[in-house]
């Protein structure tokens, strides 16, 4: 807006037709273009990132809506005052207005009253009289912008909220210039002012679903944190190979790994174990809690600890699964849940185990290998009247035994029967490796960079 503007100078002429016809063009396939994106959006209102994207593409439809109707208004030029009020116009969302200092008189545009409500055929509210339909808590910035404009000629840019005489609250956008006589006294006030409702109520939606997506992000960021803070105290803390017993000949060469997944930034309920127990005895156990998240992770320790906690007492496999099964129906919020637990006995190398859903361990010996028979036991949970069989399995110097959690081969076919088949297509090179340290590296050389759904669990046996 050019400042002060003077009682004698001629107006400005409008811009060419044609230009301004190029502008509303671009403008409407912009506006297009937006809407497009929004109809296409998905309309998920339990996603702050949805709601977040899907009130951007309103407010900038908003912002488009407005500058079309202000370019059609300057290609058209003033219309005639309506005979009244017409509420379905976006033309009607700005308005003009001059208020005369010498003579007090005040001019309106139809668009003005429409604005405001008022019935064009009443006379326009003078300076003096405008302020009475100003909200209480904003009359004193208007009057601080009126009072700037005439007294020290300061342009007026502000908003203040007008109340209707059907009671609806408006917030309306001001921006005027004094207009200087000859002398270069204040003669007059010229201001245009524009109905900024449904904008700023879009600006608030976008503010309040950014605010809700931070907050959505931070407490994911922050649930992500404590759930792998939780699965790194609670698994083993070993890394590379470990051998079990310590004090023996005898031993199990151990390594294990866990694959984190690549499609979920949660984590999942997956563990592994090997401890040492009282009787020389070692114990094994793999498992899978099902869902993701802190809750998840916190129900997998509470697991581990009950298995690690029975097995140093003495407790046999399958009684083992039983009061694991009973302990994870009675807990607060149910869960389900799968699970493999293995005692080896190593002066006669027996391995004694039971299953509660879960894929069998897998044997490896002389370059071939197999799915151990499994004994029956149904999903943790599942019935807290479950019982679960056990089996034991004479295993040989330098026998592999492999255990895992479902998803170890990434895929939508990697059921149990198609995950075992190609783990046992690596008997050969497992025939070749020294240590079970090697095994675990050439499983995840193979599987651990392929797109995984959800997290998965590695633990490798060697017997020495």
């Amino acid at each position: 807006m050019p400042s002060h503007l003077s009682a004698d100078h001629p107006a400005a002429q409008p811009p060419g037709r044609g230009s301004v016809e190029a502008l509303i063009s671009q403008t409407r396939r912009l506006k297009g273009d937006v809407d497009a994106v929004r109809r296409d959006a998905r309309s998920d209102a339990s996603d702050p990132q949805e709601r977040w994207q899907r009130a951007l593409c309103d407010l900038a439809l908003h912002q488009l809506s407005d500058l079309d109707t202000h370019l059609g208004q300057l290609r058209d030029g003033p219309p005639p005052v309506p005979s009244a009020p017409r509420h379905d116009s976006l033309l009607s969302r700005v308005g003009s207005a001059e208020w005369n200092l010498l003579t007090d008189e005040a001019n309106w545009s139809g668009e003005l009253y429409q604005i405001l409500g008022r019935d064009p055929a009443t006379p326009a509210l003078t300076l003096d009289e405008l302020p009475s339909l100003v909200l209480d808590e904003d009359r004193a910035k208007l009057t601080a912008m009126v009072t700037d404009c005439l007294v020290d000629a300061k342009p007026i840019d502000g908003e203040f909220r007008i109340v209707r005489p059907d009671d609806e609250v408006r917030t309306v956008h001001m921006m005027g210039e004094p207009v200087l006589d000859t002398d270069g006294s204040t003669a007059s006030m010229w201001a245009v002012l524009r109905d900024v409702s449904e904008l700023r109520r879009s600006q608030k939606a976008v503010s309040e679903t950014r605010d809700s997506l931070q907050r959505h992000q931070h407490r994911a960021q922050t649930e992500y944190r404590l759930a792998v803070e939780l699965q790194e105290a609670v698994l083993p803390p070993w890394r590379g190979s470990l051998r079990l017993p310590q004090q023996r000949p005898e031993t199990l060469d151990l390594a294990a790994h866990h694959l984190p997944s690549s499609t979920s930034a949660l984590i999942g309920g997956d563990w592994y174990d090997a401890l040492e127990l009282p009787d020389g005895q070692t114990l094994l156990s793999v498992g899978d809690l099902t869902g993701h998240g802190v809750a998840v992770a916190s129900g997998m320790a509470t697991l581990l600890g009950a298995v690690r906690g029975m097995a140093m007492a003495g407790t046999e496999p399958g009684q083992l699964m039983s009061w694991l099964n009973q302990l994870l129906d009675a807990t607060v919020q149910p869960a389900l849940g799968t699970a493999v637990c293995c005692r080896y006995r190593p002066e006669t190398r027996t391995l004694t185990w039971a299953q509660a859903a879960h894929p069998a361990p897998l044997l490896f010996r002389n370059g071939t290998g197999r799915r151990l028979h499994a004994p029956n036991g149904i999903l943790l949970g599942a019935t807290s009247q479950a019982t679960y069989q056990q089996a034991e399995e004479t295993l040989q110097p330098g026998d592999l035994l492999l255990l895992h959690t479902d998803g170890l081969v990434p895929g939508r076919r990697s059921t149990e029967t198609v995950t075992g088949e190609q783990l046992l297509d690596l008997a050969r090179r497992f025939d070749e490796a020294a240590t079970a340290q090697d095994c675990v590296r050439m499983v995840v050389e193979e599987y651990g960079e392929a797109d995984r759904e959800n997290d998965a669990c590695l633990l490798v046996a060697k017997v020495r």
